[in-house]
């Protein structure tokens, strides 16, 4: 029996935050009933088409729900929501600010309709505030915590890849649901939790907060360098590869000197002897440390760094990513059914003795919803009336 199995979730749900949350609910057994608009579904579908025609971001965390559309400005939609949420034990929403008070499903109200319920509630910069109101996507939210103006190179602050505030903001949820349903274990109440997104990501910022907040200025911009530690960076070999490697402590120095650069003398020298002074010298470390790799293979150097037990990494391609022999050796890649056919999916992260993830297929838009409004009691005509109506 996997750890969630019995636990139903009905999410109101669009884009990534909250998407992503409840996917790691499905991975675990819990069912997840996604509500989507009828006709377009979440948003998140149409974001691209790069996978086989479908979204890589709803490719992505979309695996094992259920679909079923509803048209909520309609009475009729929201009564079957109303029935969803009577037998569910988890609701997450991530709307728009306002949106689902607007509808009438606030968490004030549903904690009186439903006590054991549990209500996830993901925004943008919580429901009070002076930003209360304003919409939020992740670009924005790191560039409020101030995620970007220390990240990329010294002359251009950029973003971070990845939707890391959405992703944040769904961890936070995830880690929240999961108290609250061992909470409601002891207690038989359900409760009422918010996420936003501002929060989560501020969460993430503490180092840098820290030190700008005591140590008078913020960390520098420098691009894949550690701002306060060195070496720690990439840096390129011989064949024009880039190494990545990390100093973390003086022995680990020493050994890097003696071993991998075969300089015992560079250990000593009074620029680079303490990570105050490698960090007042980095450029002249730099080349110190390129002078001698530029004579050697990205292989090679690997190897010296292995050998030396210096923490390295290269600098894979998403598609070296893809191929990582990691995944190979540990069995971590499936395949997921999807409405384009099979696809590839890693498993989740956290690996649990006696539990196979579930890995079940991406719904395609109200793939289920005659299925789970039967199962609700109303019979094919009522479901064909409400279609041509469009309530679902």
């Amino acid at each position: 029996m996997r750890p969630l199995e019995g636990i139903t979730v009905v999410a109101l749900e669009q884009a990534v935050a909250a998407p992503f949350a409840t996917r790691q609910l499905a991975d675990l057994g819990a069912r997840v009933i996604k509500i989507e608009r009828p006709g377009a579904g979440d948003f998140a579908r149409a974001y691209d088409t790069t996978v086989q025609g479908m979204s890589s971001h709803f490719v992505w965390l979309n695996r094992s729900k259920e679909s079923l559309t509803l048209n909520l400005k309609q009475p009729d939609a929201k009564r079957i929501l109303d029935l969803l949420l009577a037998k569910a034990d988890v609701f997450v929403q991530n709307l728009a600010p306002n949106a689902i008070e607007r509808l009438g499903l606030g968490a004030a109200v549903l904690r009186e309709k439903h006590p054991p319920l549990i209500i996830c509630g993901i925004s943008g910069y919580g429901s009070s505030g002076p930003y209360r109101d304003k919409k939020a996507y992740d670009l924005l939210i790191q560039s409020e915590v101030g995620l970007i103006s220390i990240t990329g190179t010294e002359e251009t602050p950029s973003k971070v890849g990845i939707s890391v505030a959405d992703i944040a903001g769904g961890m936070y949820s995830y880690s929240g649901i999961l108290t609250a349903l061992i909470a409601r274990g002891k207690t038989g109440e359900g409760s009422a939790m918010e996420v936003s997104l501002l929060d989560a990501l501020g969460e993430w910022m503490g180092y840098p907060a820290y030190y700008a907040g005591y140590g008078g200025s913020a960390p520098q911009r420098t691009g894949a360098n550690h701002a306060v530690i060195a070496p720690y960076g990439p840096f390129t070999s011989g064949d024009e590869k880039l190494v990545y490697l990390g100093i973390q402590n003086e022995r680990e120095w020493g050994r890097f000197c003696e071993l991998v650069l075969q300089r015992p003398d560079v250990a000593t020298d009074p620029r680079f002897h303490s990570n105050a002074n490698r960090l007042e010298h980095r450029a002249e470390l730099h080349e110190t440390i390129h002078r001698v790799f530029r004579t050697f293979s990205a292989h090679e150097i690997i190897q010296r760094l292995d050998g030396a037990q210096i923490a390295n990494a290269q600098m894979r391609t998403m598609q070296e990513f893809l191929d990582h022999p990691q995944w190979a050796a540990r069995d971590r890649w499936r395949e997921v059914h999807s409405p384009v056919g099979h696809l590839r999916a890693l498993i989740p992260p956290v690996t649990m003795e006696g539990v196979d993830p579930v890995m079940k297929p991406i719904p395609g838009i109200g793939q289920h919803t005659d299925a789970i409004l039967k199962e609700l009691g109303f019979d094919s005509e009522t479901i064909t009336g409400w279609r041509r109506a469009g309530v679902v």
